[in-house]
C-alpha cells in the first residue's frame, strides 16, 4: 500500500480555498480635467473647469496612494487590451489650454504619468470663445500642440471650433470629424486614435460617425446607455475634489460599471 492511500483523508492537507476573483469594470475610469491655472476666487472660473497645479498634484499623489497611475487613454486601452490594465486610470484635458503646457505637463512627468490633450486645430492660439462668462484662456498654438505630442502625450481631436456635434448638420459633421483629424494629423505627424465631443454630448448618429470618420475610441461625459469604446464616459474632477470626494467618485464609477470582467 502507497504511502498516499495509508494516510487517512482527514490528515492530508487541505488546499487553501480560492477566492473568487474580484470583478472589474468593463469600462475603465477615465477623469476629465480641463485648465491647470492659478485663481483665488471662485468667481473666477464660473464653469469649474480650472484646477491649480497644487490641487492637480495633490490629486496625483491620491492616485498613486491608492495604486493607481495616470495614463493616456490609447495608453490604458492598450494595457487593457493586454490584460494589464489593473491599477491605471486615464487622464484627459479638454480643449487644449495653453496652460497644460506650463502648469500640468510637469506634474505628469514627476509623477510619471501621461494623458489625452484634446485639441481645436479650428482655434489654434485663440481662446475658450465657447465659454459666454468667461474668463477667457488662451488655447495652445501649433508649437504648443507639437510640444505636447512631443513629451509622450496623446493628442486627441476635440473638433474644429467646439460646436455641439448633435446640433449641426451632416457637412459640418464630418468636417469636425474627419477634418479635425486630418488637422491634428498634420499638426503632429500621428493620426490621433481618440475624439472627444464637445459639451460630453453625443447620441447614436455622432456616435456612429466618430466611428466612420476612423476614431478607434471616443470619449463623452456621462453616454448612459450608448456607453462603449465610441462613448466612453468620464469622471469630471474639479478644484474641490480631495481625497474624500475622490473617492466617492470612484466609487460611483465601480458601481456604475461593474458588469463582469475588463474588456
Amino acid at each position: 500500500m502507497s504511502a498516499d492511500t495509508a494516510t487517512p483523508s482527514a490528515a492530508r492537507p487541505v488546499p487553501p480555498a480560492r477566492s473568487k476573483p474580484a470583478r472589474a469594470p468593463r469600462t475603465p475610469w477615465v477623469l476629465m480635467y480641463h485648465s491647470v491655472a492659478e485663481f483665488t476666487d471662485p468667481a473666477e472660473d464660473p464653469y469649474g473647469i480650472t484646477v491649480t497645479p497644487q490641487a492637480l498634484e495633490a490629486q496625483l499623489l491620491w492616485l498613486r496612494a491608492q495604486g493607481l497611475r495616470g495614463v493616456s487613454v490609447a495608453e490604458l486601452r492598450a494595457a487593457r487590451a493586454a490584460g494589464r490594465g489593473a491599477g491605471l486610470v486615464g487622464l484627459t484635458f479638454d480643449d487644449g489650454y495653453a496652460d497644460f503646457t506650463a502648469h500640468a505637463l510637469p506634474l505628469l512627468r514627476r509623477y510619471e504619468c501621461t494623458a489625452t490633450v484634446y485639441v481645436l486645430p479650428g482655434r489654434l492660439g485663440t481662446d475658450n470663445v465657447w465659454d459666454p462668462l468667461g474668463p477667457r484662456k488662451p488655447l495652445l498654438t501649433a508649437a504648443g500642440i507639437r510640444q505636447v505630442a512631443a513629451a509622450g502625450m496623446e493628442v486627441g481631436s476635440h473638433g474644429l471650433l467646439h460646436q455641439d456635434l448633435t446640433a449641426v448638420p451632416d457637412d459640418v459633421l464630418e468636417q469636425e470629424l474627419a477634418g479635425s483629424r486630418e488637422a491634428v494629423r498634420e499638426l503632429t505627424g500621428t493620426t490621433p486614435e481618440g475624439f472627444c465631443y464637445p459639451y460630453g454630448t453625443v447620441d447614436r448618429k455622432v456616435s456612429e460617425a466618430a466611428r466612420a470618420a476612423g476614431y478607434a475610441y471616443a470619449v463623452a461625459i456621462d453616454p448612459g446607455r450608448l456607453t462603449g469604446p465610441y462613448a466612453m464616459p468620464r469622471t469630471h474632477v474639479s478644484q474641490a475634489d480631495g481625497p474624500l470626494r475622490l473617492r466617492v467618485k470612484r466609487l460611483r464609477h465601480l458601481a456604475a460599471h461593474l458588469r463582469g470582467a475588463a474588456g
